[in-house]
């Protein structure tokens, strides 16, 4: 039996020392109280408690937490009724506040969600709630934050999981959308016809504006070219005009023999002429040719200079012509 005591004496130094020595894991806290009333919180690490007198009560979640709002029915404004749910992101910022100053933090936190939701929701229309979630976010997040301050706890987030409005609404606004779509796909429809016209409308504006300078073009230059020719006939009229003033008969016989060739031409190349009457007097034809020729010999003969002479009178490049004395 000698060996029960020291057993029994080595059993309580063991409880003791589990009793006064704590040890607090990373992301916790824990609340120490004296004879049931707090004193101190005792954050991670080892910590050592007066035996007997002081005793861990709560153990704190200081980590960020997701808590669940559960859906709910909630009226709009104008009256139609959506299913919403949510979720809350928080953090406990003080232990002994969230510890003694509410009984069950995270339900509370729960229904204070929930009714501030049918709140936010229920003041807008139908078309606000389902277009302006960030808004509902935000002003949800305001309001919980400042009411969970003084049970030391920081709201971070508050997101909105859905809205569900009833299925004959959802089928309302499903039509809505595709006579929308549909209406947007006629516009877009007409406005690339319309745009097509125009640059169809334009392609034949700007070809009836080459068309219309090409014609001018040719119009300038078919004026030109009449213009040349009606020069080229005046001097041609002139050198045969002063060829007859000199007496030349074979200027005379150039415009016979024009006008007859001329005259000729035209029965030949009539479509309606059968029988092409050849004259039987060709040599009156070949004599207006030789004086049409020897014209032409004139005319080069006195448009070309005379070779100059040298001082003995002599002409140059030529044979030398003996120069009468007086």
């Amino acid at each position: 039996m000698g060996w029960l005591i020291p057993v029994i004496f080595v059993g309580l130094a063991i409880a003791i020392a589990m009793a006064i020595i704590k040890i607090v894991p990373q992301g916790y806290e824990y609340t120490v109280e004296r004879f049931g009333r707090y004193t101190r919180t005792l954050k991670p690490g080892m910590s050592i408690l007066t035996p007997f007198v002081e005793a861990v009560r709560r153990r704190v979640n200081m980590m960020e937490q997701v808590l669940d709002v559960p859906r709910q029915e909630v009226i709009t404004k104008d009256n139609v009724g959506v299913s919403v749910d949510a979720i809350v992101f928080i953090q406990v910022m003080d232990a002994a506040a969230a510890a003694y100053r509410v009984a069950n933090l995270n339900f509370a936190i729960t229904q204070l969600t929930m009714t501030n939701l049918r709140t936010v929701v229920g003041s807008m229309e139908l078309d606000e709630v389902l277009s302006q979630r960030e808004h509902i976010n935000s002003r949800l997040l305001t309001v919980i934050d400042e009411a969970t301050s003084p049970w030391g706890v920081k709201v971070a987030r508050i997101e909105i999981k859905d809205l569900l409005p009833p299925p004959d609404i959802t089928n309302a606004m499903t039509r809505q959308m595709k006579a929308e779509r549909e209406r947007r796909a006629l516009i877009t429809e007409a406005d690339g016809e319309r745009q097509a016209q125009i640059t169809r409308a334009e392609g034949a504006k700007q070809a009836a504006i080459l068309e219309s300078e090409g014609r001018k073009e040719a119009a300038n230059r078919d004026a030109e070219a009449r213009e040349r020719l009606a020069t080229a006939e005046a001097n041609a009229t002139k050198v045969v005009s002063d060829a007859i003033e000199g007496g030349s008969v074979n200027a005379i016989n150039y415009f016979v023999a024009q006008k007859y060739v001329e005259a000729f031409g035209r029965i030949a190349g009539s479509p309606n002429t059968k029988t092409i009457i050849v004259p039987t007097d060709m040599a009156s034809i070949a004599g207006s040719i030789a004086g049409i020729s020897e014209l032409v010999k004139s005319a080069t003969a006195t448009n070309t200079p005379s070779a100059p002479t040298d001082a003995g009178g002599a002409r140059r490049g030529g044979a030398a012509v003996p120069r009468t004395g007086a």
